[in-house]
């Protein structure tokens, strides 16, 4: 199942957002969308769900356009998790998680033992289980961010988008969804979009990235995709988020590293120059 996209451009009233956007997706990518804040990421991922729909450009499916799909057959392929739901009535996790399965609810409207299976087998890989009982509006954050999940992933997708999934979490939890998404990738050739702040995780995780950048006035454009160590280079990186990074692997490994260099501090600046030592500017 592969999904394209080409010359796709979006804006809101007066504020372009993405501008002649194309790539493919290919079945079994992991795609992580990366990019500045403002860049378009979140947008175009409800794009690629028909959440909104472009000005200009397609989005196809194995060449079918993603308009002619009913909201039905679209749920049974393409999964969105964002990063957080606004509850109003507290259902319990797993009515939340059981939401997941109503693509395949027949007309009695009520889930079978075959939807129950898929959703405690969902639950038990997001280690939310102990939660089932427990109202969605009385968790944490993080937790509601695997319970999000979780319901993606009972409703058996073939492409899941995903929108910043490491949201909330801790960092031992950030490791563990992600070592999900990468075994569900592998094991079930399950096709991931992952919008991600986090390049690290996305470079030690994903098949390909895609580096949005900021044009101007214009609306983001892709500036870089491919495999990560061709897109997050220093080069790359420092001229799309305007700040110095050290690019290296981590000892003993093979993976990347991407680590932040902060700027010299006034007082820093101050007490160098008291003391006769020269700064270098960035």
């Amino acid at each position: 199942m592969t999904l394209s996209v080409e010359n796709l451009s979006f804006h809101y009233p007066d504020v372009p957002v993405l501008r002649n956007i194309s790539f493919d997706l290919p079945e079994g990518d992991f795609l992580s969308l990366l990019g500045p804040n403002g860049s378009g990421k979140s947008t175009l991922l409800r794009l690629l769900d028909r959440i909104l729909l472009p000005q200009n450009g397609t989005i196809t499916l194995d060449g079918r356009p993603l308009n002619e799909l009913s909201r039905r057959e679209l749920a049974k392929r393409i999964a969105y998790v964002p990063q957080d739901t606004l509850w109003v009535f507290p259902y319990t996790v797993l009515e939340v998680v059981l939401m997941g399965r109503s693509p395949y609810v027949g007309h009695s409207g009520f889930e079978n033992a075959q939807d129950l299976a898929i959703v405690r087998e969902a639950m038990r890989l997001t280690d939310i289980e102990h939660l089932a009982d427990k109202l969605i509006t009385g968790i944490s954050g993080g937790e509601r961010q695997r319970v999000l999940i979780a319901r993606a992933l009972s409703q058996q997708p073939r492409i899941l988008l995903l929108d910043e999934p490491n949201a909330h979490l801790d960092i031992s939890h950030q490791i563990d969804i992600f070592q999900i998404l990468r075994e569900q990738n592998e094991l079930r050739n399950l096709t991931i979009v992952s919008v991600s702040h986090d390049l690290n995780l996305a470079a030690a995780f994903s098949k390909r990235t895609l580096l949005l950048a900021n044009t101007g006035n214009e609306g983001a454009s892709i500036f870089a995709v491919g495999h990560p160590k061709d897109v997050l280079t220093q080069a790359n990186i420092e001229q799309v988020y305007q700040t110095p990074v050290l690019v290296d692997q981590l000892p003993d490994s093979s993976a990347m590293r991407i680590s932040l260099i902060p700027l010299a501090t006034k007082k820093e600046k101050h007490s160098q120059h008291t003391t006769g030592n020269r700064i270098t500017p960035n």
